[in-house]
């Protein structure tokens, strides 16, 4: 056949080769099977241009011109295939001693806050609460980062796609599709988000949300709208998000609702092996009850150990992400106390790894007691102190923590700082409403709330010490247990706060800061004076829309 293939494919040689005395049929013959060979070299050159497409390629074509035919489209990949990836193809991954997969987030190691725009337009515009929180975004511009966005993803080799859900509670819960260039952000994203299974991907259809992640190719500067060259853009109209220039990929009885910043201990305070986890981050109250948007954990690893937090730092393992952690080279060992790369080192791992984790993450019962978590840096708030409504509608509104190094880009020291609802760079609608909401569903519910400082005491940052995770977990033990709603209480001057006078497992003296204040009583009142001058201050930004109970409810200066 081999050389049938030569002689038919240059058959200016049939004159030499085929005689006269060839019957004709013999020549027909062979000129028959000449073109049956052409005709099968023709079908096969096209069955190999001709591609089928699956129906992620077709949509991902279809709404946002990914070109399907260059870009390997890697749709719900497997841990495993994940590691793969990022182990060949993005510098600084590896596998740590547990098995954690890790990586380095780039230049940017904390949000970017300043960075998000919301698109102005009609169907969401009158409820945002627009300002320095939520920067409008003209939707050109948007499009226009939109398709910057998509321009990189094209010039990739492979991307990644993850459809996964967002609220645990199925009447509640909408799909989302995350695309990025990264294995990392995959991987990251597999954790945070929650994952179907099989049957469920198998219905899962179209999208309700779309996440376009290529924060490793920088936004325009120069473009309308833009201050730098990362920007987070949200579409409300479109339920798009598009991500330029960041490669960061940055709670059966009774129920406890944990509000607080980064830092504040609310990922290490409810993994309490003594209670079911439903989450440590985002969360839902609805009517039945609350549930967890998120299908993972993202925990702080500064100084993690397994004597102080042992649940977390046992959940880092073989399909977790750790992110910009300092490791030893040869033995793959994480230096958690190592902050040479960042003070906001993180991992990310699937709330199942938590042993007390409740899955699925949703609670028939409703909160019982609301804990205002904050990380005072001035050592003048008590640890524990017993909130009235009024008291918890201000509290919640001020967001007051100090922001711990590394938490943001730029923070390399705590500082004071004020973010409403504990979360402000996240809201979109204006704080009191949702401290109205709150509200509402305190009285409802019989709810009671706390105000936890797990900052410092006996003076400020660089003097103080801080209050020890012991002291933390005791004080909310007693919560639990009733202990605090039957004790005694004292007045904490200027704040106005409720504070025991006792609580098991804390030492009397640390309840009240001004017991345990290390200068002079007049610096000690400078220095509460002080902070209770910020509150009032920051304050003034929500008084448009604050009733007389919650101005009330703040510090009084005499």
């Amino acid at each position: 056949m081999n050389s049938l293939h030569r002689f038919v494919n240059k058959p200016y040689l049939l004159n030499n080769i085929f005689s006269k005395k060839f019957s004709n049929n013999v020549l027909k013959t062979r000129l028959s099977y000449n073109s049956q060979f052409k005709t099968s070299i023709q079908k096969k050159n096209y069955s190999n241009n001709l591609k089928v497409h699956t129906r992620i390629e077709e949509e991902l074509h279809e709404k946002a011109h990914i070109d399907y035919d260059r870009v390997a489209i890697k749709w719900n990949p497997s841990i495993a295939k994940l590691y793969e990836d990022a182990l060949k193809y993005e510098d600084g991954s590896a596998i740590s001693s547990s098995g954690a997969l890790v990586t380095a987030s780039g230049i940017k190691t904390g949000r970017s806050p300043k960075d998000k725009r919301i698109v102005e337009e009609p169907g969401s515009s009158e409820d945002i609460w627009w300002g320095p929180v939520n920067t409008k975004l003209p939707e050109n511009v948007f499009l226009i980062n939109r398709e910057r966005a998509v321009d990189y993803l094209n010039t990739r080799k492979r991307i990644y796609v993850f459809d996964g859900f967002a609220g645990w509670d199925p009447k509640y819960r909408i799909k989302v599709r995350v695309v990025s260039a990264r294995a990392y952000h995959a991987l990251f994203m597999r954790n945070m988000l929650i994952r179907p299974t099989t049957q469920e991907l198998e219905t899962y259809g179209s999208p309700d949300f779309t996440i376009y992640n290529a924060g490793a190719f920088p936004a325009n500067r120069y473009t309308t709208g833009m201050t730098s060259t990362t920007s987070v853009a949200l579409n409300f109209h479109a339920n798009e998000m598009v991500i330029l220039g960041t490669e960061y990929a940055g709670h059966g009885g009774d129920v406890s609702l944990f509000f607080g910043l980064s830092g504040t201990g609310k990922t290490t305070l409810s993994a309490d092996p003594k209670r079911l986890l439903i989450g440590d981050d985002e969360h839902c109250w609805s009517d039945d009850g609350i549930f967890n948007i998120e299908g993972g954990c993202y925990a702080k690893c500064i100084g993690l150990s397994p004597e102080k937090e042992p649940e977390i730092y046992n959940a880092i393992r073989f399909g977790s992400v750790l992110e910009n952690v300092v490791y030893d080279r040869h033995t793959r060992i994480v230096n958690y106390d190592d902050s040479s790369l960042t003070e906001n080192t993180r991992c990310a791992y699937p709330i199942e790894y938590i042993p007390n984790a409740k899955l699925p993450c949703i609670s028939s019962g409703h909160p019982k007691n609301i804990i205002l978590l904050t990380c005072d840096a001035y050592g003048v708030l008590p640890p524990v102190s017993k909130l009235s409504p009024a008291q918890a509608m201000y509290h919640f509104i001020s967001g007051y923590t100090a922001k711990i190094a590394g938490t943001e880009e730029g923070v390399t020291q705590p500082e004071a700082t004020f973010s409403a609802c504990f979360g402000q760079p996240f809201l979109v609608l204006h704080p009191a409403r949702y401290a109205t909401m709150l509200a509402e569903k305190m009285k409802q519910h019989s709810a009671d709330a706390w105000l936890i400082n797990t900052g410092w005491n006996g003076g400020a940052y660089g003097v103080g010490e801080r209050i020890k995770l012991k002291y933390s977990r005791a004080i909310l033990d007693a919560i639990h247990s009733g202990e605090l709603s039957k004790a005694e209480y004292e007045s904490y001057d200027v704040f106005n706060l409720q504070i025991p006078k006792l609580c098991t497992g804390v030492p009397s003296e640390l309840l009240n800061p001004s017991r345990t204040w290390k200068g002079s009583e007049d610096e000690f009142k400078k220095t509460r004076n002080s902070l209770a001058e910020m509150f009032t201050k920051n304050f003034k930004n929500y008084e448009d829309q604050a009733t007389q109970e919650i101005l009330s409810a703040g510090p009084v200066l005499s």
